[in-house]
């Protein structure tokens, strides 16, 4: 070796990372087609031009690393590990919540050590002992290779041109130049899985590191926004329910991954688990909620919640926590809107306070306090590896609204009900289910135990609302179904219901009278107008959009539409069903992309 040419050896070490930056790119497309090298083939022979230039820029962030360290083996080596990893990662997250890797996922690394807890399960073994034997073999290579060292001005110059070339790639993919445009790349940021499966892994993930949340709707102007404040404020605003003597508190308990188990069919269980909420579905108001989210995702059930801004209109894989609210100095939310009312607002969530960026989400929202897992370090586990319970999270929401000197906004988020449905996670199982495969039977009685855990909960947490002495209101609802084995929802022939497999329990409970007209199916993003009627708190012009966008549009889905008084789903919009979408489009880009005109004229 020693004998070659310097320039020799150069000309190896480029055919070398060629190559490389051929084969990672190729293994990444095979990653989002869930390893069907067929179909990656197939796709390299449709999209030449989208394959060979991802992988000259990938074999430019490989030239880079090869001149950072004076060993040209260490960076490549170090960099294509990194690209294996993200197709791996990709490849899992598409096997577990169908959706590949989005470059805002990776802000979950700072999170590493609860990612783990979280995601046990999901990642297989075999998938994490491939990974620590291809980091092992990639450091003996790395030790055992020669020093191929380069001087530093050619080192320098093969840098310069890396970064430009690089840099330049970025600038065409992000800013939708018509060059890449020709090569048939078409950002289809509202589908993401196509997104990734036409244009590529490469060019899909790099297109996603400049992505607006929304388009801007044609027509956006401060005169139009007016036009449509004016509209909505304009309307008569009676409330459900008569005011109680006091503004009442008013608690949010969103519930980790929970719906009613005994809505599968095919599938049997020894008791009912939810015997306080089918008993209490009767007697006070209930239905369900249309959650935009399967299996994960769950701050966007919480954004909607929150915000009453629909993720409907929202580009596909989008997370605003992540990608928006977090760059924003405020947002309109129930918070502000109740703060201004003087209102208390406190959030609880008995996990890590970092996770979605809710530690900096909160106080743009409104939030006072945030009480996290860290400020819990006594709160009860059923088993030492367990998620802080329901009951625990409960118990310390009742007890913060003891303690309020003022009427309350409180927003619980629970984790007991987390994936992995691990047998004994959550003590033992109380309840067997007959039905579907062996296989299955111990992860669908661990979640159907979990289930009834919740249950106790909030039986008990209704026996505390009767004891506080300020008027109080509680909404209780799942924010997406659990990511249980796909074969128990094909069993149960759910496969082609995506109202079903979006639909979660949703219950209103109170110390006052509420009355008890059923809620049928509704969207998050309508909770804030509905417990405002039923609370008998009046509604600003944003909300009365949103209650006449629900009096239409109950469910507002990308997966399903559910049309007026919950008899059916909607295949095609009325007219006027579509003016009041366009009116709702025109303010959710506002407050989050466009001016925020709306925000003193609407709220």
């Amino acid at each position: 070796m020693s004998r070659i040419l310097p320039s020799k050896r150069l000309s190896y070490l480029l055919v070398v990372l060629l190559a490389e930056g051929f084969g990672l790119n190729f293994f990444l497309q095979a990653a989002t087609f869930r390893m069907d090298l067929p179909r990656a083939l197939e796709w390299v022979g449709s999209y030449p031009w989208l394959y060979g230039t991802g992988s000259l820029f990938i074999f430019f962030i490989l030239l880079l690393s090869s001149v950072l360290l004076p060993n040209t083996y260490a960076g490549p080596a170090v960099t294509g590990a990194v690209f294996l990893l993200l197709g791996i990662a990709s490849a899992q997250k598409l096997a577990a919540r169908g959706e590949p890797l989005f470059p805002w996922d990776l802000m979950l690394l700072r999170n590493a050590g609860e990612m783990s807890k979280i995601t046990s399960g999901i990642i297989s073994p075999t998938a994490i002992v491939a990974a620590a034997v291809l980091i092992a073999g990639l450091a003996v290579v790395i030790f055992k290779l020669p020093k191929n060292r380069i001087r530093l001005p050619l080192r320098l110059t093969l840098g310069g041109i890396s970064v430009a070339c690089s840099a330049g790639f970025l600038v065409l993919v992000t800013g939708h130049s018509p060059v890449v445009a020709a090569m048939n790349y078409q950002n289809i940021f509202w589908n993401q899985k196509v997104n990734y499966t036409q244009n590529g892994f490469v060019y899909a993930f790099a297109g996603n590191l400049r992505q607006s949340l929304m388009e801007k709707p044609e027509g956006y102007s401060r005169e139009a926004v007016e036009a449509v404040a004016a509209k909505y404020s304009a309307l008569p605003d009676t409330p459900v329910q008569a005011s109680p003597e006091e503004q009442p508190n008013i608690l949010f308990m969103m519930n980790e991954a929970f719906f009613d188990p005994t809505r599968l069919p095919g599938y049997t269980l020894s008791e009912d688990p939810l015997k306080f909420i089918h008993g209490a579905a009767e007697q006070t108001p209930s239905g369900y909620l249309l959650s935009p989210e399967f299996g994960g995702n769950t701050a966007n059930v919480e954004f909607e919640a929150l915000t009453g801004l629909s993720m409907y209109f929202l580009g596909d894989g989008t997370i605003p926590y992540q990608q928006r609210i977090v760059k924003m100095s405020t947002l309109p939310s129930i918070v502000s809107i109740l703060k201004e009312r003087g209102y208390q607002a406190r959030a609880v969530h008995p996990f890590d306070e970092t996770f979605y960026n809710r530690n900096r989400v909160y106080p743009l929202l409104g939030f006072d306090s945030f009480t996290s897992e860290k400020d819990l370090p006594d709160a009860a586990r059923l088993t030492p590896g367990g998620y802080i319970s329901d009951k625990a999270a409960v118990q310390e929401a009742v007890r913060q609204l003891k303690d309020a000197s003022a009427p309350t906004f409180l927003h619980l988020v629970t984790m007991q009900n987390h994936f992995p449905f691990t047998k004994g996670m959550n003590g033992p199982n109380t309840i067997t289910v007959e039905g579907g495969r062996p296989e299955q039977k111990d992860e669908l009685e661990t979640y159907v135990q979990d289930t009834k855990l919740t249950d106790e909960a909030l039986a008990y947490m209704q026996q505390e609302l009767l004891k506080l002495e300020r008027p109080t209101i509680a909404v209780f609802w799942g924010d997406h179904l659990p990511a249980l084995t796909a074969g128990i929802y094909t069993e149960a022939g759910w496969d082609q219901e995506p109202r079903l497999k979006h639909e979660t329990q949703l219950l209103i409970l109170a110390n006052f009278e509420i009355g008890k007209e059923p809620l049928g199916t509704l969207s998050p993003a309508f909770l804030g107008p509905a417990v405002f009627r039923l609370s008998g708190q009046s509604l600003p012009a944003y909300y009365k959009l949103l209650e006449q966008v629900r009096a239409e549009i109950p469910g507002l889905s990308k997966k399903v539409l559910i049309g007026p008084g919950n008899r059916g789903v909607l295949h095609e919009l009325t007219p006027d069903q579509q003016e009041l979408l366009n009116d709702y489009r025109l303010i959710e880009y506002d407050l989050l992309e466009g001016e925020k005109y709306a925000e003193s004229l609407m709220f």
